[in-house]
């Protein structure tokens, strides 16, 4: 699990790897990520939009921006969360996912919010260092 707090919002993360809609074979690998994001600020906020940076076990990187998360802009009152699933394929058998959050308090400002950044690992995998 991973967690990080910024501006009172906090996000954790954990990831799995998704065996059955994975095919090491062609070279496609698929992770799911659950998040919680929890206001433990005083003030009403609103997720507006996120943006990805995900690495690949080559190091290629890939950029994805967008407006909510699953077709949600979920506002959180103080002390409320929100949980969300969503998935991400790789063509190597690891990478690395971090990114932020743009939030929208009640009077109209906006500020980031990090995602940590979180491994992509299969399970039991063997490991190399270089």
């Amino acid at each position: 699990m991973y967690r990080t707090v910024t501006r009172s919002i906090q996000v954790t993360v954990q990831p799995s790897f998704v065996e059955d809609d994975s095919s090491p074979g062609e070279n496609r690998y698929v992770w799911a990520y659950t998040i919680e994001i929890v206001n433990l600020g005083l003030e009403n906020v609103q997720l507006r939009s996120r943006f990805w940076r995900i690495t690949d076990g080559k190091g290629r990187t890939e950029e994805v921006r967008g407006v909510g998360v699953v077709g949600k802009e979920p506002s959180l009152k103080p002390g409320e969360s929100f949980e969300y699933t969503s998935g991400c394929p790789l063509s190597t058998p690891s990478g690395i996912m971090v990114g932020t959050y743009q939030m929208q308090t009640e009077s109209g400002e906006l500020f980031s919010v990090e995602i940590p950044a979180f491994s992509l690992d299969i399970p039991n995998a063997r490991r190399v260092l270089h």
